[in-house]
């Protein structure tokens, strides 16, 4: 998991798949087949490779109008995160939740059995047991593979949406706080409140390619509700960079120090923090470490001074500076006292993630 493959990936991407992703893009060929998607985001979800330099390069090769599509995709992405940023009681209750879920799981043997049989892929419903065993093996599910997955962990096993989200985050190699959190409440219909996404046999057959016949989908769901929506909070202000010596802090957020705008400050000490999601896999795990390991070596290279996991006192009493990490895991465990930089692309994206997409995906041409 570095840059250099994020990298490659894109150039892959772009040479191959990008030129059919428009009208490919829903279709799941299975694990051992091709690519009908880029498959950036766990290089996106680390920020290895940042989201302007993907929409940039897709536009440079495929122009404005073919890459619309796969350009409104990456905007996806910046607005669960800017959304996430100004709603973040969605992710404190998602926590609540799932801490109430596994009380459930101890405490319910009929509940405890479904979600059992569903994470071990042995629901009965053949395309939901393939996707199962697919996300635990691979650590990965295409897009389109998880909202039926969601769907019917929700509205035909009856099992807490929560619990699925946790799931996901605990063997998704690209799992991301904003974008599996959002992903979840917008398929059971909390995100757009009544507006949900039900799985339907005849769109699952039509979408692999046939290799999926469900039986005994309930496909006439009602939407999930809560007793009380998020409520929409400011953006917290952005810290500016100080004069002089810093100590840079990488975390799994952003793992792209050579491009974060540092003003006049010189890097004098570079650290990393790794935070695993709650029971995350050994892949997962591999995944986060590779990642900031590689992160370190380019912060390294790039301003001329060693580079570690942080220890006691690592900072040596310098002002900690870091790229502003969105809601989640990350941003919990920062020190309090740091300065937390945002990038221009979050400055400009995230005040148009209050509301729904449509704000964020009208004024693309102008962020771009």
């Amino acid at each position: 998991m570095t840059r250099a493959a994020g990298l490659d990936r894109l150039a892959a991407f772009l040479a191959n798949e990008g030129a059919e992703y428009p009208g490919a893009r829903n279709i799941d060929l299975g694990p051992d087949a091709r690519s009908t998607t880029s498959a950036l985001s766990p290089y996106l979800r680390r920020r290895l490779i940042t989201e302007s330099e993907v929409a940039t390069a897709a536009i440079g090769a495929f122009g404005d109008e073919g890459a619309e599509r796969f350009v409104s995709e990456v905007f996806w992405r910046t607005y669960f995160k800017g959304h996430l940023e100004t709603h973040p009681a969605a992710w404190t209750g998602y926590l609540a939740l799932v801490a109430e879920g596994h009380e459930r799981l101890a405490a319910e043997p009929g509940l405890r059995r479904t979600y059992a049989a569903a994470v071990e892929g042995r629901s009965g419903i053949d395309c939901f047991d393939a996707w199962a065993l697919e996300l635990i093996e691979t650590g990965w599910l295409h897009n389109h593979a998880r909202m039926w997955f969601a769907s019917i962990w929700m509205f035909t096993l009856r099992l807490p949406w929560a619990l699925g989200a946790d799931f996901f985050m605990r063997h998704l190699v690209d799992g991301d706080p904003a974008s599996n959190t959002l992903s979840w409440r917008w398929v059971a219909g909390l995100h757009t409140r009544g507006k949900h996404y039900v799985a339907r046999a005849e769109n699952i057959r039509r979408y692999t390619d046939g290799r999926f016949d469900p039986v005994g989908l309930d496909e006439y769901p009602d939407a999930l509700d809560e007793p009380m929506p998020p409520r929409e909070v400011p953006l917290p202000p952005a810290d500016a960079a100080p004069n002089g010596e810093v100590a840079l802090l990488l975390h799994l957020e952003d793992s792209h120090p050579e491009s974060l705008s540092l003003g006049t400050a010189q890097v004098a000490r570079i650290g990393g923090l790794v935070v695993h999601a709650d029971g995350a896999s050994d892949r997962v795990k591999a995944a986060d470490d590779a990642a900031m390991a590689d992160g370190l070596a380019r912060a390294e290279a790039h301003f001329g001074c060693q580079a570690s996991l942080v220890e006691k006192d690592w900072a040596s009493g310098l002002p900690i500076v870091t790229a502003r990490a969105p809601v989640g895991p990350s941003a919990m465990a920062l020190p309090e006292d740091c300065l937390r930089l945002r990038r221009a692309w979050d400055t400009a994206a995230w005040p148009l993630a209050t509301g729904g997409y449509s704000r964020m995906r009208k004024a693309i041409p102008r962020l771009l």
